[in-house]
């Protein structure tokens, strides 16, 4: 399955939203994480409340109810974390869409599926409490990615397990579940999970990215909220 396929696959389908959001009451904040951004300072990313604060500071002055963004972006914060670094050289590429708002907030699934996998990668800088859920569609299947969860997210699951469209999967964790982060949701489409389970990159090296974004299509595709997001 290519990106187009995926397209044309879900178009005219109903698509839950992934976070509870009224588009005609609720504003979103795009975030910019490049060296583009010269609010953020090093020293603020590295530090996660300090950087927690300037986002819930910079949603507040902006009046909106979440901060998104993120897709194919070349992110130098990730500098804060070794967990992005390897020996032939760092990811910084990020693969999914961030959704910043309040620990506790409801994650839902976009459609229906089953539970493929989910694990706590518990170290600093990882998704922490990570979900991934399978979907088929006209026999095609792939993935929908669900990091920085909170804990109590993974309880009473089991592989195989159904889920409904629409269902609550989860909610935003705090940084002792999260992997040391401010509270958010990554979420990222996979086309071919591979032998990958409870877990998959987020990030990648810039020098592999079209491999890799080919894999991991604009997750836009199911959330639908970039037309909403203003910066």
């Amino acid at each position: 399955m290519s990106a187009s396929s995926l397209r044309s696959i879900l178009q005219d389908r109903t698509i839950h939203p992934v976070v509870p959001f009224d588009p005609d009451n609720d504003r979103l904040y795009r975030f910019d994480f490049t060296d583009k951004n010269t609010d953020l300072l090093p020293d603020q990313v590295a530090d996660t409340e300090s950087f927690a604060r300037h986002i819930e500071s910079t949603l507040g002055i902006h009046h909106c109810r979440y901060g998104v963004g993120g897709y194919a972006e070349h992110r130098t914060l990730y500098a804060r974390s070794r967990h992005f670094d390897t020996s032939s050289g760092p990811r910084r590429l990020h693969l999914g869409t961030d959704i910043w708002g309040p620990a506790g907030t409801k994650v839902m699934a976009p459609l229906g599926g089953i539970v493929h996998s989910f694990a706590f990668n518990n170290q600093d800088g990882d998704y922490g409490a990570t979900l991934i859920l399978t979907h088929n569609l006209e026999g095609f299947g792939f993935h929908t990615l669900y990091g920085h969860l909170s804990l109590n997210s993974l309880k009473n699951l089991h592989e195989g397990m159904r889920v409904r469209g629409g269902d609550t999967i989860g909610e935003f964790g705090m940084r002792f579940e999260n992997g040391n982060w401010p509270p958010h949701l990554h979420f990222q489409l996979i086309l071919d999970l591979q032998d990958w389970k409870g877990d998959y990159p987020g990030v990648c090296k810039f020098s592999e990215k079209e491999q890799w974004l080919a894999n991991c299509p604009d997750p836009d595709l199911l959330l639908h909220m970039s037309i909403y997001a203003e910066q």
